[in-house]
Formats: C-alpha cells, structure tokens, sequence
C-alpha cells in the first residue's frame, strides 16, 4: 500500500486575527513535493487554523491517492495529542473539524506526529503566503509561491559539512553540492495544478523514470537512452549521486535514534507478513515469528523545492541527486552484493550466523546459486569475486565463479553476525528461553546476543573497516560481494546514512541481488536493493 507524508501548518496574527494554513503532501522515500495547498480563512484562532491545514493535507493526499496510508507530521502539539486519541477535543470551534479530519482516511491508516516548529518550514511558509496574500485581499496563488525554494534553501543552510570515510559520512558530498547548484541538469519537479472551491493546490507529477529496455527491476532510473540496454546494470553512472550521512559512526552506532522526527532516514516497511517475521533477522539468515522494531516507523526524508533538486534536513541526509550533469568523478568501486542461498535453516527462520553449524547450501540453495550465476554472466560485469569465509557462501560465490572464469577471495570481514547461543533457534526459541537478552537486542545496537555473540554496533565496526579496504583495493572496478544479511543491509544502511533501527525495515531475500558505487570523492550511491528478478524465470 502507497504511503505518503503530509506535513500542515496554521497561523493567526492576533489569535484570534488574520488567520491561513499551508500543507504540503510528499513522497516519504524521495522526498519529493507531490502536492501544496493554502488558503486564507479570514479571522480564526491559531489551533482553528492549524486543524483546518491538517484537513486540507489529507484531502490533498486523497486526491492522489485515494488507497494510501499517511505520515502526518505537524508542530501542533495539541493538534497530534487530539487526533490521535490521547487528549480530548472541548473547544467547540474545533470539535467539527476534527471530525472532518477523522473522515478523510479510515482512522487506521493515518498516523500523528509531532515535529518542531524548525522541521515544518514548508508548511509554515505556506500559510504565511496564504496570510500575506489575505492581507493583500487576494487568495494564495499556487505559481506564485516560493515556499518550497525557501524551505530548501534554509535547510541547506544549516546543514553541517559532511567528513569522514566512504559511504557514511561523505567528506566531498558539500563540494559536489555546491557544483551542481549552478548546474542546469535534471532534478527539478515538475508542476500541474489542481484547485478546489475555496483552498489553493499546487500537485508535483513525481518524477519519470527510464531505466531502458535491458536494465533489472529495482535499478536506480536513468534518462532513457538508444543504447540503455548496452550501458549494464552496474555500469558507471555519468551522473552525480550526492549522499550525506551522519559524520560520527561511533554515536551512530553506539545507540538507537529515537524514532520518528528526530530520524535521519526512512526506509519503507513492507507489508509482507514474512518479512514481518523476519525481521529480527536482520542479522540472521531468519528468524521466525520476529516483530519489528519497537517505536514505530523511521521518519521520512524532507520535502524538495518546486524546482530544485531535493535538499536535506540537518538532521537527515539528502536526497541522491539524477541527471547528466556534475562533475565527473570517474568510475566507482562498484559492490555488487550477493546474499548466499538457502540452508536448510533458511525456511525454518532460524539464526544462522558465523557461531554455529556453517551449513551448507539446500538443494533450493544450490539452484539458487546457479540462476544467479546464469544472471550475472549474462549482464558480463563482474569483474572481481569477494566472499565470506562461511561455506553457505563459498559454495554460491563458486558458482559464480565457474560461470564467469574467476578466481574467488575470502574476506574475513564479510562474516554474518555471530548470535551466540541464539544460533540455530528460532526467534520464538529465544523469547522463551532468553526474554531479558532478546529485549535489549532488539533496543539497541551495542547489545550482543546471549552467551557472547556480535552486536550489531561491533559488526558494524568490522563492515565499515571492510568496506573500506575493499573500496581502495578495487577503485574503478565491479565487484561481486557474497555475503549475507547483516553485512549487505549494514553496507546499505551507511550508505544512506540511516540510522542503526533501519536494518528492521529492509528485505533482504535468500540469493538476491543488491548493488552499491563508491565514488572517489566520497559519494556513495545505492543502486538496488533485493532484487529476485534473476530467480523467478
């Protein structure tokens, strides 16, 4: 189901005074304005005002898209308490209102949140258009209105200069940024305009995307070229991918975000019941009847200017920038990262790190392991293979290997976690038997498993160091990673720059595909997440 995040503000100068809303509707995964509404209201309280942009943000969102689920942010305080349940509603000038929120969506698919007054700017700017042009006796007029450029511009402003190695913290991602701000390529987005009998709208058509005839589902889009079918799934890109991250991976990983507006990146939750169940497995090959991760959904990224490409919160890292344009940072470190087929612990969801039996490929492992070799040498990219010492993984990076004439490397660094005395049980095994252990995993990343395993925090260490001797050892080349759970949704997450909770909310199948480029400078751009295409033939 498509969720997207509507973010609403309100104002009156006087309280009660001249009085309008703003509300803007966006994509939570790019960060992109789908929609803009606002309006003068005449003579109105602030919390009147701020009730009737919430209105006016679902029915946009509902124009859209009538079947979604939507992220309410707002820095109304009361507005969030009443809507969602906790406080009740007395003042009669609110009550109606309230009421005709509650309507526009079925209560379970809308949920609150209250953000500060500095993460709202668009909305913000949005309703005090609506006043400035009240005041003007006029209506807010959708092609005037700079709100998005303004609230961009602020946030790229008070965002610090990223340092620190590949892949997380990017030391070169300010100068790129700077380069492409007086570039003309692509990234904008485009405009339409949809108005209602009283409120101004402003819809942002998300953008197209082309990834050519011969590139693999889940591809990064590209502009579609004649000979896109040629250019490969993991060839270099010509455009630039700004990606911004944390800058401090000890605090990053040492302990768990507080989850909701203070997170710096979204990462979409799936409605699969069994990757649901799988989630604690997120350093297991899988763990049964897993629940996901406590707090609740990881914040979405911030809202794009109407014509800029779009920009970061402080607290959350940009949006990876598309087009022809920017410097040219020459070819990446391209890893293309392999999960190992299924064992047989695989389809009982059982934790199956580097602690345990190392088992061996099933027989659905082991035809796993050839339809991915099948794939690979048909796209004829891969250049280097790298494995995990484990044999689940050596036997499908041999595979591979056969299939492409390569000689394989083991990389100690590419282990899975090791769980301790949780190897080999199910997630429902190791509630019963270790609740208190569990609990505290499953809060944070410095926490290791019962009995001396790995946190995630320590894996992370390991990943990252990994990561980094692999980039500068194969600069410029496409590597095949094969590796398992923790290592690949590790490499993703700093990629990103998300926070530790994001390893809960990413699927990652038995054999499939994911891919990651490091740029020279710094700059690290996902290219593909789970991809399974190559096993469904």
């Amino acid at each position: 189901m498509r969720e997207v995040v509507v973010e609403a503000d309100g104002g009156s100068r006087g309280n009660p005074g001249p009085a309008g809303y703003g509300a803007v509707v966006l994509d939570p995964a790019t960060g992109e304005t789908l929609a803009e509404a606002a309006e003068y209201i005449g003579v109105a309280t602030n919390n009147v005002a701020e009730y009737k942009g919430l209105v006016a943000g679902l029915k946009a969102a509902r124009e859209l898209f009538p079947d979604a689920t939507v992220h309410v942010r707002m820095d109304s305080k009361l507005v969030v308490e009443q809507m969602s349940g906790r406080w009740k509603i007395k003042h009669p000038d609110m009550k109606p209102l309230a009421a005709e929120a509650g309507r526009v969506f079925p209560a379970g698919r809308v949920r609150y949140e209250w953000i500060p007054r500095e993460r709202n700017k668009h909305a913000d700017r949005l309703a005090n258009e609506a006043m400035d042009a009240g005041k003007r006796g006029r209506q807010w007029e959708p092609s005037a209105s700079t709100a998005g450029l303004d609230a961009s511009a602020a946030r790229n402003a008070a965002a610090p200069a990223p340092s620190g190695p590949p892949g997380d913290a990017t030391a070169g991602a300010a100068r790129a940024r700077a380069a492409l701000a007086g570039s003309s390529g692509g990234g904008g987005t485009a405009t339409g305009a949809a108005t209602g009998p009283t409120a101004g709208t402003r819809a942002g058509a998300p953008a197209g995307s082309a990834t050519g005839p011969g590139a693999w589902p889940g591809a990064v889009s590209r502009p579609a070229t004649p000979d896109a079918a040629d250019d490969g799934l993991f060839a270099a890109e010509e455009a630039l991918t700004a990606s911004v991250a944390s800058g401090d991976f000890e605090a990053e990983a040492g302990a768990l975000a507080p989850v909701g507006h203070a997170a710096r990146a979204h990462a979409p939750a799936t409605d699969d019941p069994a990757a649901r169940a799988a989630a604690p497995g997120v350093g297991a090959d899988a763990a049964e009847g897993a629940p996901p991760a406590p707090g609740g959904a990881v914040a979405p990224p911030p809202a794009a200017g109407r014509a800029t490409a779009p920009a970061a919160r402080p607290e959350a890292p940009a949006a990876p920038r598309q087009g022809w344009a920017g410097p040219d940072m020459g070819a990446p470190a391209t890893f293309v990262l392999l999960r190992h087929g299924e064992t047989a612990l695989t389809p009982e969801k059982r934790f199956s790190g580097s602690g345990g039996s190392d088992p061996e490929l099933s027989a659905a492992g082991l035809r796993q392991a050839e339809a991915v070799a099948e794939a690979l040498a048909a796209r004829g990219t891969i250049q280097e293979i790298v494995s995990s010492p484990l044999t689940r993984c050596r036997q499908t990076a041999g595979a591979v290997a056969a299939r492409l004439g390569l000689d394989v490397r083991i990389e100690q660094g590419l282990r899975e976690t090791d769980f301790g005395a949780w190897e080999g049980l199910t997630f429902g095994e190791v509630r019963a038997r270790h609740p208190e252990d569990l609990d505290a995993w499953l809060a944070s990343p410095k926490a290791a498993p019962t009995g001396g395993g790995e946190s995630f925090a320590t894996v992370a260490r390991r990943v990252a160091a990994t990561r980094d001797r692999l980039t500068a050892a194969y600069a410029g080349r496409t590597v095949l990673l094969v590796t398992h759970v923790t290592p690949i949704k590790t490499l993703v997450r700093l990629a990103l720059g998300a926070p530790p909770e994001s390893l809960f909310r990413m699927e990652l199948s038995a054999a499939s595909i994911s891919a990651v480029a490091y740029y020279a400078d710094g700059n690290a751009s996902v290219r593909l997440l789970n991809d399974t295409s190559h096993l469904r033939g």
